[in-house]
């Protein structure tokens, strides 16, 4: 059925160019968008000023001399009133016009006996011939993969998909402005690095070959952000994309967007106020706290002191995690699974980090930046004891890094917010993949 219908949309493309008719100019003239003559629509049918309008055709109904083609753009819908009385192409235009196409009519506003705004046309222009039909005109998108494999049709068959990306387009542009308000400084790091660093994850590895080198899809940009702070700079961010070498679920893409941010002379405590002085127009309500070893007791029924470091936190991430729905700041992460961040004066064993959970995902990852090279490099080796040792996911001794930090890197605290995890929390949608425009898909 479909190849008949593809062959039978050809022969129409066919028929256009044999009529002398270009079916996908390069110009095209458009006075308004859709949203904007429906919004100024009295003035401009009172004056009966013929605009242009154009997009594609998601609604065609023949009525003998009569043609009524709903178009939409970007911004909306309009009914186009085709009369063959009016329009010279009438023929070729009832021959050959198909749901999917994209036209240009040039008409006056006005409306219909039943009260529909509309365009009557007295000139319209096929703009592009589709070749295929909407899915929703044979046998729709089959599963959830499809949709996501095609999220162009997604998109045009599901407006609250668009509308999850104009939300998630929203989140970025709001916290852009927010930042810079407060004077923070938009920066751009390396996405492909030397080592692996920044955060527990395992990489892609990718090769230059003018270089004959090796190199890694950042996991994070914390280190090179952090170089930037020795340079001089206080009030630095950055929104990119970050890769890591892991499963899909619900809460996880191998690539995704991370919103860096880094602040000299702040602590962690200066940063959870600051969080949720940022983040309460998208997550309102009272926010919570909870220690890392507390929420063991609270949501597990378990005594923290009685678990193995090497298991805490798989047990945190599969058992009490998913529990926290309120917005919550787990705070006080144990050092051994926070490299990066510092100890807590009263308990060395335990470090100034927290994370925001809600609804059981994590959000937010902050701490007070540990920026003691010695201390540091002893947890670097750690590290690359645990990576030689057959832990894929463990961070790389970084060299580099620790010669910048030897010259001096100023107290400061920093967080990584997950702009998918937060657009799809403010779309109030179950799964990332609904906010990532392409999600990652195993190839057919």
């Amino acid at each position: 059925m479909l190849d008949d219908i593809i062959k039978e949309r050809r022969k129409k493309l066919n028929n256009l160019v044999e009529a002398g008719v270009n079916p996908y100019p390069a110009r095209i003239k458009r006075t308004f968008s859709i949203a904007e003559a429906i919004k100024n629509f009295d003035s401009l049918s009172r004056a009966k000023k013929q605009i242009f309008e154009t997009g594609r055709i998601i609604g065609l109904r023949d009525q003998g001399n009569l043609l009524f083609a709903d178009i939409s753009d970007e911004s909306g819908r309009i009914q186009s009133v085709l009369k063959k009385d009016n329009l010279r192409n009438f023929k070729v235009l009832k021959q050959n016009l198909d749901i999917g196409d994209f036209i240009a009519v040039n008409g006056l506003l006005f409306k219909t006996k039943a009260g529909e705004k509309s365009i009557e046309a007295k000139s319209v222009q096929i703009i592009v011939k589709s070749l295929r039909p909407l899915p929703s005109q044979w046998h729709g998108l089959k599963d959830a993969e499809e949709r996501f494999r095609k999220r162009y049709l997604d998109i045009i068959l599901n407006p609250e998909i668009k509308e999850n990306i104009l939300k998630r387009s929203e989140v970025i542009q709001y916290l852009r402005e927010k930042l810079a308000g407060e004077n923070f400084i938009e920066v751009e790091t390396p996405m492909l690095q030397p080592i692996p660093g920044g955060a527990k994850a395992r990489p892609f590895v990718t090769h230059h070959n003018a270089l004959n080198t090796d190199f890694y899809l950042r996991i994070a940009p914390e280190l090179y952000l952090k170089r930037l702070l020795v340079a001089g700079f206080e009030k630095i961010f950055e929104i990119g994309r970050v890769f890591r070498n892991e499963g899909i679920d619900r809460d996880h893409n191998p690539e995704f967007t991370m919103l860096e941010l880094y602040w000299a002379y702040q602590n962690w405590e200066d940063l959870m106020k600051f969080t949720e002085k940022l983040l309460k127009k998208f997550i309102p309500g009272r926010w919570e706290k909870i220690s890392y070893a507390d929420s063991f007791k609270k949501y597990a029924k378990l005594d923290f002191k009685k678990i193995k470091t090497e298991g805490m936190d798989e047990i945190f991430k599969k058992e009490i995690r998913s529990k926290i729905i309120k917005p919550t700041f787990v705070t006080h992460y144990p050092k051994s699974i926070s490299p990066l961040a510092k100890s807590c004066v009263d308990d060395p064993d335990f470090t100034e980090r927290f994370q925001l959970i809600v609804n059981g995902t994590e959000i937010i990852n902050g701490f007070s930046e540990l920026n003691d090279p010695v201390e540091q490099r002893k947890r670097m080796e750690e590290q690359e004891k645990m990576y030689r040792a057959g832990d894929a996911e463990a961070p790389r001794f970084d060299k580099d890094f620790l010669e910048a930090l030897e010259y001096g890197m100023p107290p400061a605290a920093g967080l990584g917010i997950g702009i998918d995890r937060l657009a799809a929390l403010v779309a109030k949608s179950y799964n990332i993949k609904e906010i990532i425009i392409f999600p990652t898909l195993r190839p057919k």
